[in-house]
């Protein structure tokens, strides 16, 4: 694995009171830009790494992976065992990253509840990581959303409970110091808490996560990347990734989940960030409901083509097949979409319907 300087690593584990001399025969941490010292005359950038050997195949989530909507009428406890993760993957063929991950996916596993469950959430940090990691839910009245009661150094399991007293769509994330550099190499997801009547009934249910990468190299440049803090103090992301990958769920990558026509869908769609909004639009359709921020206690705006959808936040979608062909799930902020990875695709399959559309008139 790549290093991080010894003063960031410092600095993050004496925030949790952790003393110098605990670093002493530690493993070292997903890589970060080293900063020049004052011995450095002429700093330079360091030559591109090879690309190393994966850990993991995959590191995009199944868009599909997901539990299957709640069909009881009463409270239960819910037990979430969760497991922090540091692997190295491919953001794209050719090209390594080690990632932050909870449950070895990007986003992270969805949680689902129903409202007035009790969760028992059980957090471990896989021995042999190098940095604490820990989990803050918006679903959660309680300090840092669970993130003190949650920190876990390498080697580490926590459990703590909390009620689910409001119902949405709302991101996890890590929040440990450095919170953004973790939540960038993808620790975020999603925990729907499904109000107490249930949601609509649809025919399929996808789920998918937008977040920005920044790194030592540029965009498609071959070997080992290393997270650079300069590009992220900056905002100048090397990618904007959909599940973590560039272009994953897409037919020449992972491959795509598909719908038959005349068939319901509904979207989660999380944004990490850490910094940048996402226009989430789906290319040959539009939304046909929306409930923007997640906030399924109110009515959905209707018939939309772009939703906005902040870092730290959530949407919840639908729409329904019409029409054969792909639909594109992109950020309309289009050079991400062209430049930079960000698009997956849900595949309408079936029939032609010249009413709604014909391609040879």
């Amino acid at each position: 694995m790549s290093t991080i300087p010894t003063a960031t690593r410092r600095r993050v584990l004496e925030a949790l009171g952790v003393g110098t001399a605990a670093l002493a025969g530690c493993a070292s941490a997903p890589g970060a830009k080293e900063q020049a010292t004052e011995a450095e005359t002429t700093p330079q950038e360091p030559a591109m790494n090879a690309a190393q050997q994966t850990d993991v195949d995959r590191i995009a989530a199944d868009p599909t992976a997901i539990p299957d909507p709640i069909d009881r009428s009463e409270p239960k406890t819910v037990s979430v065992e969760m497991t922090t993760k540091e692997q190295v993957a491919e953001i794209e063929p050719g090209v390594t990253y080690t990632y932050m991950t909870f449950g070895d996916q990007i986003p992270g596993p969805m949680i689902r509840v129903r409202r007035g469950d009790t969760v028992e959430l059980t957090i471990t940090n896989e021995e042999g990581n190098s940095m604490p990691h820990n989990i803050d839910l918006h679903a959660v009245r309680g300090p840092g959303g669970g993130a003190e009661a949650s920190m876990v150094t390498p080697g580490q399991t926590k459990t703590f409970r909390f009620k689910a007293t409001y119902p949405g769509a709302f991101i996890y994330h890590c929040a440990v110091p450095n919170l953004d550099m973790h939540i960038s190499s993808g620790m975020f997801g999603m925990i729907l808490v499904e109000p107490k009547e249930g949601l609509p009934e649809v025919d399929h249910e996808f789920y998918f996560g937008q977040h920005e990468l920044y790194t030592t190299g540029d965009t498609g440049e071959k070997g080992h990347h290393d997270f650079d803090m300069e590009a992220m103090a900056a905002e100048e992301p090397t990618y904007v990734l959909m599940n973590g990958e560039k272009y994953a769920i897409t037919p020449d990558r992972h491959g795509s989940p598909s719908m038959q026509v005349g068939e319901t869908a509904r979207v989660y769609f999380v944004t990490g960030g850490p910094n940048l909004d996402s226009s989430f639009h789906p290319i040959g359709s539009v939304w046909d409901e929306v409930w923007q921020q997640g906030s399924i206690a109110g009515p959905p705006n209707r018939y939309v083509q772009t939703t906005p959808v902040k870092p730290g936040s959530c949407a919840i979608a639908t729409l329904h097949a019409e029409v054969p062909g792909p639909i594109k799930l992109v950020d309309h902020a289009l050079s991400r979409v062209a430049r930079k990875g960000t698009m997956a695709i849900i595949n309408r399959e079936g029939a032609a319907n010249p009413d709604v559309f014909e391609p040879e008139a």
